[in-house]
């Protein structure tokens, strides 16, 4: 079993919590204050951003189209 360092498990959990909230707003629920839509729209520049490539080898646009099937957009 690979054992993932800090970094890599820091990496994860953004991307992943980054996921879980596009599926909460995309569900049509907002984060704290923001309404559903911002967050949409600020989840998916993070997904097409150089701070993402960094963090993973994962492709943005790739992860966006998965998770909107997941809601049939």
């Amino acid at each position: 079993m690979i054992e993932l360092t800090p970094l890599q498990n820091l990496s994860n959990a953004i991307i992943l919590q980054a996921a879980k909230d596009y599926r909460t707003a995309l569900g049509g629920s907002g984060i704290g204050k923001r309404p559903p839509g911002s967050v949409i729209v600020e989840v998916e520049r993070f997904f097409r951003s150089e701070w993402f490539d960094i963090l993973t080898n994962v492709d943005g646009e790739v992860l966006i189209e998965k998770i909107r099937k997941e809601f049939a957009i």
